[in-house]
C-alpha cells in the first residue's frame, strides 16, 4: 500500500505567511501546439512560479547553511526508500519532544502531531505544535537519518527569533519534510519513506511528492 504524505499544490495557495502562492501559467497550449504537430496529434506544456518552500517540502543543509550540501548535493539514500519511524504527538501540545528509548539511527522520524487538519486556514498560522530544541539534538546525536513534521515549521515561530530544529538537524546533515500529512493512517513503522526533490544546482529547499509505502 502507498499512503500519499504530501499537500496538493494549488494556485494561489499559501503555504507560509508572507510567502507568495504559486502562479500557474501556458507555455504552450493545445490549441498552438496543433501548428507545430502532425494534425491529430496536441501538447499541453505548462510554466509555475513558485517560491521553493510551497507545498509539502525539504529542506537541505544549503537552506540554512552557505556551504551545507544543496538539493543536487544531498545523497539520494537519506531522501529515498528509508526504514520510517512515527512518533504519535497529537496530545495538543506544543514542544514535540521525542522518547529516548527509540531507535531512531538511520530511519525518517516523522512527527504526527495532527496539526495537518488545518492546512489551508488561518488556524494553521499561529500556536502550531514543533520539535523542542533538546529533541532536535538528540535525534542529531542518535543519527537520523531524516526528520519531518506535518505542522507549519519544526521550529517555533514567533515573529523574529533562533529556529534550534533547523540549525541543530542541518548542522548535522540531516534533511528535513515540513507541512507532511497522512501521518495518521501510517503505522508506528514498519514502512518506507521516499521524499526526494528535482537536483536543483544551487537551492537549499524544493515541493516533494512525499509517500510511504507500507507492506
Amino acid at each position: 500500500m502507498i499512503v500519499e504524505l504530501s499537500h496538493r499544490i494549488t494556485e494561489g495557495m499559501t503555504t507560509y505567511p508572507g510567502i507568495p502562492g504559486p502562479a500557474l501559467g501556458v507555455h504552450l497550449s493545445r490549441e498552438d501546439s496543433r501548428e507545430v504537430y502532425a494534425p491529430g496529434t496536441e501538447f499541453h506544456i505548462g510554466v509555475i512560479t513558485l517560491t521553493a518552500n510551497t507545498g509539502t517540502y525539504l529542506d537541505t543543509p544549503h537552506h540554512r547553511y552557505a556551504d551545507g550540501d544543496d538539493l543536487a548535493r544531498v545523497a539520494i539514500d537519506r531522501l529515498a526508500d528509508l526504514p520510517g519511524l512515527v512518533v504519535r504527538a497529537a496530545g495538543g501540545e506544543r514542544a514535540i519532544t521525542v522518547d529516548r528509548s527509540l531507535d531512531v539511527r538511520g530511519r525518517a522520524v516523522l512527527i504526527h502531531t495532527g496539526w495537518d487538519r488545518h492546512f489551508g486556514t488561518d488556524a494553521y498560522f499561529s500556536g502550531h505544535p514543533y520539535l523542542a530544541p533538546e529533541s532536535a539534538a538528540w535525534l542529531a546525536e542518535q543519527g537520523a537519518a531524516l526528520v519531518g513534521i506535518d505542522s507549519l515549521n519544526i521550529d517555533d515561530t514567533p515573529p523574529r527569533g533562533e529556529r534550534p530544529a533547523h540549525s541543530i538537524l542541518l548542522a548535522a546533515g540531516i534533511p528535513l519534510v515540513e507541512h507532511l500529512t497522512g501521518l495518521a493512517a501510517l503505522p508506528d513503522e514498519g514502512f518506507r519513506f521516499h521524499a526526494a526533490p528535482p537536483m536543483v544546482a544551487g537551492m537549499g529547499t524544493f515541493p516533494v511528492r512525499a509517500y510511504a509505502v507500507v507492506p
